[in-house]
């Protein structure tokens, strides 16, 4: 297939590009720096400078390629910039539907997050609703996720992939990531929140897998939805960090995510099920 990749030259982008070509298919890999050219066409794609927020160039850049798949990588986190993330969400993936239907693209892939759920006492599972009630400043992360979901379900053919949070290299919790180092200066506090991870490498795995996959939501996390209180020791462990501190309570939405969807029904197996051998294997 001819494949599109948005936000081709980020953390899931660099591992899902080499994926997709050495699946025999004809990837073009967008970026909007046009320094990252050269990287993507060493994985053996084509790249293409474009910018999201740029609807007509948008247009122009799908219009060159006719893809039969668009995947929606986007995102704006590598400076911890909510701000803009929450506009790429809206405006760019909004441009990125609107080029792609007027170029007849069959099917889009998007990244969506596996923490937008409303409260419960469980993991969430695709059915429970998104938490459009939200107050600040979590408010502004759920309508951009409602803002996706529901142009991205525009097209009859899509795939949402609600992702857990990322760990690996390049990513926040790298061992020279934003987090690690509210880790080693006992910034971050172990809460009874419940998170759910996913290592970057089975995040690039489910958008290839995602090509073959039914229409609609699926969660992409591993299998051990944990508190802070208990995953974050073992995480500065992995660090060789101090103790962190306790802090009672959650935020909201703090409950974590289901994969039975992903691994029942669609056959997806993460490389790495947990994050308690992951944290330790992706900091070496």
């Amino acid at each position: 297939m001819k494949i599109f990749v948005a936000g081709s030259s980020g953390v899931i982008g660099q591992r899902l590009l080499p994926k997709l070509v050495q699946a025999g298919h004809e990837v073009t890999g967008m970026t909007h720096n046009p320094q990252r050219k050269g990287l993507i066409e060493s994985w053996g794609a084509r790249g293409i400078i474009a910018d999201a927020f740029d609807r007509e160039g948008m247009i122009a850049a799908i219009g060159e390629v006719r893809p039969d798949v668009v995947i929606h990588q986007l995102t704006s986190l590598s400076q911890w910039n909510l701000e803009d993330n929450a506009r790429i969400r809206m405006e760019g993936t909004r441009h990125l539907v609107e080029a792609a239907q007027i170029h007849g693209a069959k099917r889009i892939i998007a990244q969506s997050i596996a923490w937008a759920y409303e409260p419960g006492d469980h993991p969430a599972t695709e059915d429970a609703p998104l938490d459009v009630q939200a107050p600040a400043p979590r408010k502004s992360t759920i309508d951009g996720i409602v803002s996706l979901e529901q142009a991205v379900a525009q097209m009859p053919n899509h795939v949402i992939l609600r992702y857990g949070m990322f760990y690996g290299p390049g990513t926040w919790y790298d061992a020279n990531g934003v987090m690690a180092e509210k880790v080693r200066t006992r910034a971050l506090p172990a809460t009874d929140g419940i998170m759910s991870f996913l290592h970057i490498e089975d995040a690039a795995n489910a958008a290839l897998q995602a090509l073959d996959w039914p229409t609609g939501p699926v969660n992409i996390v591993d299998d051990e939805p944990a508190a802070g209180t208990v995953w974050l020791p073992l995480y500065a462990e992995a660090l060789n960090a101090p103790v962190p501190v306790y802090q009672a309570g959650s935020k909201r939405g703090e409950r974590g995510a289901s994969n039975a969807k992903a691994r029942q029904e669609y056959g997806w197996q993460p490389q790495h099920p947990t994050w308690r051998t992951g944290f330790a294997q992706s900091l070496r």
